[in-house]
């Protein structure tokens, strides 16, 4: 497991989702974001790795060539037809009902030869490279799985959950929070251990670490980025919208 220093690396990017909470309209991957989709974001931010030589697309099923579409359009000058993201190569395929569903039909679509694969969330547009360099560098050391996390800034109450939604829900403990962490993606995984985590694991989870926890095989932390946050409310497009227009100040484009 891990401990590949020289294999090629592939992203696995799931956007079948619809993203209800950010209201009704278009799936939540192809909404805007500084007048690009989101995913266009996602993607590029996988490209930006230098260790990153392919990324998949798992599009709606009935969305496949749209998502091409706005990849093609929003591609660099030049490249390969459907690539042009510089040294990284894009395919997009179909995906299904669920998250680990589609994430499964990347997997099936990834070529052989990429022994290290990253999990990463369409709705965390913006998480810096450093991040992505940070969670291959760790599979390459011989990690089966990583995930980039951040300490919690708000004390996390485990409650009894109300029957009924709104109603007032009764303390049951205070975890400690300096044992708690916020996980974000890239999640990166060596290849085989993902593959038997999809085989073996049927039942829906949150995340695919959880997925290779659940084959007892030992994850481990990464420090995550304030910024790789996940777009999940309209409240988020906003903080977002900020961030990139900072990024776009600061950095000149």
């Amino acid at each position: 497991m891990g401990g590949r220093p020289g294999s090629p690396v592939a992203a696995v990017i799931p956007a079948a989702g619809r993203g209800v909470r950010l209201g009704p309209g278009i799936p939540k991957a192809l909404r805007t974001l500084g007048g690009t989709p989101m995913l266009v974001h996602a993607v590029r931010a996988m490209a930006a790795s230098r260790a990153v030589s392919l990324v998949i697309v798992v599009a709606p099923p009935d969305g496949t060539a749209e998502v091409k579409s706005i990849l093609d359009a929003h591609a660099l000058p030049g490249g390969s037809p459907g690539g042009g993201w510089g040294r990284t190569d894009v395919l997009v395929v179909p995906g299904g009902e669920t998250r680990q569903e589609s994430v499964r039909l990347g997997l099936d679509a990834l070529p052989p030869g990429y022994e290290i694969v990253l999990v990463h969330d369409a709705a965390r547009p913006l998480v810096p490279v450093d991040i992505v360099d940070a969670v291959v560098e760790a599979v390459r050391d011989g990690a089966a799985a990583v995930v980039p996390a951040l300490p919690l800034a708000d004390t996390v109450k485990q409650v009894e959950p109300a029957p009924v939604a709104g109603r007032p829900e009764p303390v049951v403990a205070t975890p400690d929070r300096s044992r708690l962490r916020a996980v974000q993606t890239p999640q990166g995984f060596d290849r085989a251990t993902l593959i038997r985590a999809h085989e073996t694991i049927t039942d829906d989870v949150t995340d695919d670490a959880s997925m290779v926890e659940r084959l007892g095989e030992r994850v481990v932390t990464v420090p995550g980025h304030e910024e790789a946050f996940k777009v999940t409310r309209p409240l988020d497009l906003i903080l977002a919208e900020a961030v990139l227009a900072r990024r776009r100040l600061n950095d000149g484009f």
